[in-house]
């Protein structure tokens, strides 16, 4: 079968980190694909910057690539922080609203605040996490939960491309809720992994307005692939652990920061 693109391109990234250097040849023969499109795979993963092309091939760019940590791994880290941002999130919905939740723990914290709320009519929820979705089955509100559909990524049980890509064109919501792994002034927001940027760019281009949200951890840091510029989001919603510095550097920079405490 063949795989999706992006989810493609990751598996490609973790061969050329591992090996340091791969020939066209060979990740042809690995993934069964023609060398016209192992060539542009390589080109869409230099642009992300993540590799670097050269003649025959693609070797791992000099910094080393940080491990992703899965999502239970991730569930435990600043877990009272990513609560007060969830519910704070959560009271941002409306009666009658179309909002997008992105996959990730800070993310399921929203899904947990929106599902306990009793008081919203009308209110349609997008998502390609299976997490957010399982916690709003329970719902006591008016609540209809979309599910993107595509190849499920075990690691962060998120729905990632083909079908997730398709959904998401065809819809206008609201209110998108992003996750990621780092707030930036110069460099935006950016993430760890490719399959699941293309979504967040997708789900920020399907909304009138785009809420990162992101525990103090992540604010001031800078990961391998870019989401979004700071220019393409409405605001940031971080916990009190976050530098006062990056805070202040980012509201110098224009960027509505929302701080709970």
């Amino acid at each position: 079968m063949t795989l999706p693109a992006t989810v493609r391109r990751e598996r490609m990234l973790e061969m050329i980190t591992d090996r340091q250097f791969v020939r066209v040849a060979e990740l042809s023969d690995a993934f069964g694909i023609s060398d016209v499109t192992v060539r542009a795979d390589l080109d869409a993963l230099d642009h992300s910057q993540v590799v670097r092309r050269v003649r025959g091939g693609a070797m791992a760019r000099s910094r080393g690539i940080r491990p992703e940590r899965s999502f239970e791994e991730s569930l435990t880290a600043q877990a009272a922080e990513k609560k007060l941002i969830g519910e704070s999130a959560a009271a941002l919905v409306t009666s009658g609203m179309s909002v997008i939740i992105d996959v990730g723990t800070t993310t399921a914290a929203i899904g947990q605040a929106l599902g306990a709320r009793t008081d919203l009519e009308q209110v349609t929820v997008i998502t390609n996490g299976l997490k957010v979705a399982l916690d709003l089955e329970t719902s006591h509100s008016d609540i209809t939960v979309i599910v993107t559909g595509g190849t499920l990524r075990r690691l962060q049980h998120s729905l990632v491309d083909p079908m997730a890509t398709l959904l998401l064109e065809r819809l206008h919501a609201d209110l998108a809720f992003i996750g990621c792994n780092g707030v930036d002034v110069i460099h935006g927001v950016t993430n760890l992994n490719l399959p699941e940027t293309e979504i967040k760019r997708r789900m920020i281009a399907a909304a009138e307005r785009t809420i990162v949200v992101a525990d103090g951890s992540k604010i001031g840091q800078a990961h391998l692939i870019r989401v979004a510029d700071l220019s393409e989001i409405a605001s940031v919603l971080t916990g009190p652990s976050a530098s006062a510095g990056s805070v202040a550097e980012l509201r110098r920079a224009g960027i509505d920061v929302i701080q709970v405490e």
